[in-house]
């Protein structure tokens, strides 16, 4: 596996065939070789006046971060202070503001699946109502975006026009985080132990991250060993989550990854955005040369791999927050 984060230009596939035949290899060779690269001439733009408005609302009153509490939504919705959210039972040391599509609330009646709880409404700061409209018309902006790449990615692939269209249509499930990593306290006797994010796989089809000018996301390559993604500015972070392992019976990997913490009175911030099927929706193998060579997903007991999207998700979230599942969800 190569140590360095491939760059992708985008505009490369929009030069005629050769330009982006080229272009499709090299994205073809990122995707199987580290599930990880960088994603310029992408024509998106408000991001970092989406990052400003992520660091006025870390900025904000503690008051104001606890009225939009995620232990209030039953959908997994709304603000968790340092440590709320677990990965791997640790204790995750990052603040974050989880947001999803604006729907109705379900409540999921019996012999319906838990998954149906993630679709719900969000938490906005009242004191930050420019928020709202950034973040829903980013949300719109990187769907487009993620629908584009993944069907470039599959064309990479040799696979038929428009396969797995019919799993993200006529909407697919979004989930988008606003994250602050704050550098721990050079002054405080003991630093709880965790990573900002410890080590983990994405859980759907595709995640793009922004992340400010710190650094601290490392990819796993071999051996344990982690490499820094360095801070390529106006570029997206792209990485394939584990969906796309199943879809590609392994061609593809969802790749190990972690932020380490910002060093001390350093603050980070990120927002990554992940593209994912419908809940309900399951994928399957790609008709692929490729993929039908193919050794098969990764094993793992802890982190078994499920092709239907809202049990994928679940198995995660039901880790993550066990304050949450004990107020709203006991029965799980």
């Amino acid at each position: 596996m190569p140590e360095a984060i491939p760059v992708i230009d985008l505009r490369d596939s929009e030069h005629g065939p050769k330009a982006r035949a080229g272009f499709l290899d090299g994205l073809r060779a990122a995707v199987h070789d580290i599930g990880f690269f960088q994603l310029t001439g992408h024509g998106v733009t408000g991001a970092a006046e989406l990052l400003d408005l992520t660091r006025r609302l870390f900025s904000l009153p503690e008051s104001e971060h606890a009225a939009l509490d995620v232990l209030n939504s039953p959908h997994f919705r709304g603000y968790s202070a340092m440590g709320r959210e677990r990965t791997r039972g640790i204790p995750d040391q990052r603040r974050q503001l989880d947001i999803g599509p604006e729907r109705p609330a379900r409540s999921p009646g019996p012999g319906e699946p838990a998954y149906q709880w993630l679709v719900g409404p969000n938490q906005w700061p009242a004191a930050l109502p420019e928020l709202r409209p950034a973040v829903l018309a980013w949300m719109d902006r990187l769907t487009s975006l993620s629908h584009r790449m993944l069907r470039l990615i599959l064309e990479s692939l040799e696979t038929p026009e428009g396969f797995l269209d019919d799993v993200v249509t006529p909407e697919p499930q979004i989930h988008f985080k606003l994250l602050h990593y704050p550098g721990p306290d050079a002054t405080a006797g003991s630093v709880p132990k965790g990573d900002g994010a410890g080590t983990h796989k994405d859980y759907g089809l595709l995640t793009l991250l922004v992340q400010d000018d710190k650094g601290g996301l490392q990819v796993a390559v071999e051996d344990g060993h982690f490499v820094d993604v360095p801070v390529l500015p106006d570029a997206f972070v792209v990485n394939l989550g584990e969906l796309l392992e199943v879809a590609t019976r392994g061609y593809l990997k969802a790749t190990v990854h972690r932020v380490v913490r910002p060093a001390p009175g350093v603050d980070r911030y990120s927002m990554p955005f992940f593209y994912s099927p419908r809940l309900e929706a399951s994928v399957r193998p790609l008709p692929s040369r490729y993929v039908s060579a193919a050794g098969g997903v990764t094993v793992d007991p802890d982190n078994p791999l499920f092709a239907c999207y809202g049990d994928n998700v679940m198995k995660g979230l039901t880790r993550g927050f066990p304050e949450l599942i004990a107020r709203h969800h006991p029965a799980w």
